[in-house]
């Protein structure tokens, strides 16, 4: 049976996230073919995908490699951020359904509960729940397909320290809900972004292997 390309490309791209390859690392069709039992024609497909997101890029006398962002593309990544996730929550007041606003509330508690419990690790899957789902209930395609890929990008670019008040943190999930709940776009637009940069801070650029990415996150520490 035939493995579809976007079944590669995610799995290629779960492992440049996660750091199993380098960044400047090359990418050969036959080991990749190799290391997900497919053969070369998904690889091939993925690997261009990949590219188009920025995962990838392709060097004259070596083929494809793990693309090497610089500093100021990081930055950049975290401004369209800060951009994006206001414009979903506004679209979510608007665009919404009931379906949304249960997931979103239930969100809302578990991590009001964990948060008081201080259990960290379960916060940061549910916060990245949370925010997929406002995105999700933007019920703009496009909107959500740049928000995931952004989200796949900060996860490779950045390690996210943990909220220093995460009993505030949530709290202002909560009000974020509530806005949309109401309909209330602008109100939602301003909580988000106000949460959005009080979050900033927590970003921290990854340290390479690689002494191009080392050189890439030396400025930020």
């Amino acid at each position: 049976m035939r493995i579809p390309a976007h079944a590669v490309c995610t799995a290629i791209r779960d492992d440049i996230v996660s750091g199993a390859f380098e960044p400047g690392g090359r990418l050969t069709e036959e080991v990749l073919a190799r290391r997900y039992g497919v053969s070369r024609v998904p690889v091939r497909e993925a690997l261009r995908t990949l590219e188009s997101e920025g995962f990838v890029t392709t060097r004259r006398h070596a083929g494809a490699c793990v693309a090497e962002p610089t500093e100021q593309e990081a930055a950049d990544l975290l401004e369209l951020r800060m951009l994006l996730e206001p414009l979903a929550a506004a679209r979510a007041a608007r665009r919404r359904t009931e379906a949304h606003l249960k997931v979103l509330r239930g969100l809302v508690r578990l991590g009001q509960e964990r948060a008081r419990q201080g259990q960290g690790e379960d916060l940061r899957a549910l916060g990245s729940w949370f925010h997929e789902t406002l995105a999700q209930a933007s019920g703009s395609p496009g909107l959500i397909a740049i928000l995931t890929q952004m989200r796949h990008k900060v996860a490779w670019m950045y390690v996210v320290q943990a909220p220093q008040r995460p009993v505030e943190c949530w709290a202002e999930h909560g009000a974020i809900v509530d806005a949309v709940a109401r309909g209330d776009a602008e109100r939602a637009r301003a909580l988000t972004a106000v949460h959005a940069d009080r979050t900033s801070g927590a970003y921290r650029l990854r340290v390479r292997t690689s002494q191009r990415a080392v050189n890439m996150a030396s400025g930020s520490h």
